[in-house]
């Protein structure tokens, strides 16, 4: 199919589901679909995708109408798929493998052991580098060396619901903290403290830039 004939979005979905979805940023993007829209508006090269290997360059080789190109290897190499392994033993329970994993391959909760589940980590290694104890490795596993597009679309899936859950929990704290203020601004209005005027407009100050913030990203969701 002639790339020139879509949509920069179509087209950019379309690259996006050739991807292996390890959200691995070797590409140099922050993500698969990033990489994709970069490629649509022709801005990255195909050959961007060491996780992928050659047969992943050869379908965006394809859907770009362009020659195909070894892998650049300044992004890596093209490995088998290793999983994250944790060694529990040094494991301190710090969530911070939790919170780089951007498929929730990584179960746990603070203070307590954590684990990957192998059959949904994608191999990018990003929960590697902010592990303050160095106690997370890359292992092969022969049961979980292939890794299919069913996987890769599953993984999407789970990123996404990710994104949702953070930006949700975002909001929750943002009103939860806003709700406190506003309980400290009517207990300053009953108050003899001499300093309460004072106290009160630097709390007003506080939400005004927290309600503009808000206002400001939920007009950027909203743009197409």
């Amino acid at each position: 199919m002639n790339s020139s004939l879509q949509t920069p979005d179509k087209l950019a979905g379309q690259l996006d589901d050739c991807l292996p979805q390890t959200q691995c940023t070797q590409c140099g993007y922050t993500g698969c679909l990033p990489y994709a829209q970069a490629m649509a508006a022709g801005q990255a090269d195909l050959n961007r995708c060491p996780p992928g290997g050659e047969q992943t360059m050869l379908k965006l080789a394809n859907l770009l109408n362009k020659p195909p190109k070894p892998i650049d290897p300044s992004c890596g190499i093209t490995l088998e798929r290793h999983v994250a392994v944790i060694e529990p033993e040094h494991c301190i329970g710090c969530t911070l493998c939790i919170k780089a994993c951007p498929v929730d391959a990584i179960v746990g909760s603070s203070k307590r052991r954590h684990a990957v589940i192998a059959e949904l980590c994608t191999g990018c290694e990003l929960c590697i580098p902010p592990c303050p104890v160095d106690c997370i490795d890359m292992l092969l596993m022969p049961a979980h060396a292939n890794w299919t597009t069913e996987q890769a679309h599953a993984a999407r899936a789970r990123m996404h619901r990710r994104s949702e859950r953070l930006v949700r929990q975002k909001s929750e704290q943002s009103a939860r903290l806003e709700s406190k203020a506003i309980q400290k601004l009517d207990g300053l209005s009953e108050s003899m403290d001499p300093d309460a005027a004072k106290k009160k407009a630097i709390i007003e100050a506080a939400l005004a830039r927290a309600r503009a913030r808000r206002q400001q990203g939920n007009s950027t969701e909203s743009k197409p």
